[in-house]
């Protein structure tokens, strides 16, 4: 279990487990549906298990380009940890058990189970045709909180799909600069990403606009439900958009030696804090 919790980088489930919670939160508390411990198992099921299938299938595609380069030559496949044969029976296992966990929510998650799967496993695929890979990361990991939605409420609603937009935009805007650390390589290898298109300079300034963006679709929702909110939602939003300002004052077109520190735990924290004042402030006003 431990060679495979590091072939996955489990700790990344942080980043879109925590919208998750607010999609599933949200469907309880604006509709009439009731709050099912059963379902909620099965939501962060489906969050580990198309985790695990997305993380381990992009490192089983990678492994002869992870093996050439010398920031990644000692994960888990080029290393000889784990082997691409394991890598890949552990994704069609994950996979299995998504669908499966999907049929017993509702039929809507299960109807929608393979679209699902589809996109979060293409984006392993993107790197070898177009820069907007970090776009295609990025959408997977907004199926999170509209995802959690429907299977509380099965049906679609405006208030969870701009929280899979806010995901959307943040996600893509640092992976582009988690990518910045490979500009050189990937231009060498004819891999495509935004700083190895544009630069570094160019790149950091697509991702600003883009977590611009996600601080605009965390906003709205204030907006468009004024009197859900009260100031522990606000406190959450002004935590979240530091830590997008943050992580830009951390990289900068001279010095991208904080990249890990921007990427990991900036980001971790900014989604971990903005969910629990999203659920804290959900709990006082419904208590």
């Amino acid at each position: 279990m431990k060679k495979y919790f590091s072939l996955v980088l489990f700790a990344h489930s942080i980043f879109a487990l925590p919208f998750a919670m607010i999609g599933f939160f949200l469907g309880v508390t604006t509709t009439d549906s009731p709050f099912m411990w059963q379902k909620l198992v099965l939501v962060l099921l489906c969050m580990v298990f198309a985790r695990n299938s997305a993380m381990a299938f992009n490192r089983y595609l990678d492994r002869n380009i992870d093996a050439k380069n010398p920031r990644t030559k000692m994960r888990d496949i080029p290393s000889g940890k784990v082997s691409a044969k394991e890598a890949l029976i552990f994704v069609i296992i994950n996979c299995i058990l998504f669908v499966v966990a999907t049929f017993f929510i509702n039929p809507l998650c299960f109807y929608l189970s393979p679209i699902a799967l589809f996109v979060v496993l293409f984006y392993s695929y993107t790197k070898r045709f177009t820069a907007l890979c970090h776009l295609v990361l990025g959408l997977g990991l907004s199926l999170a909180p509209i995802g959690a939605y429907i299977a509380v409420t099965g049906h679609f609603a405006l208030v969870p799909v701009l929280y899979s937009f806010a995901v959307l935009f943040w996600v893509s805007g640092f992976d582009i600069i988690y990518a910045l650390q490979d500009e050189d390589f990937d231009r060498g290898e004819k891999l495509h990403s935004i700083p190895s298109a544009l630069g570094i300079k160019n790149a950091l300034n697509v991702s600003v606009i883009l977590h611009i963006f996600s601080a605009a679709c965390v906003i709205a929702p204030i907006f468009l439900m004024p009197d859900a909110f009260s100031w522990v939602y606000y406190l959450g939003v002004l935590f979240f958009c530091f830590a997008l300002i943050y992580q830009h004052l951390l990289v900068k077109p001279t010095d991208i030696s904080k990249v890990n520190k921007a990427f990991a735990t900036t980001n971790g924290m900014a989604s971990v804090v903005f969910a629990l004042c999203y659920l804290i402030d959900t709990f006082l006003r419904t208590r």
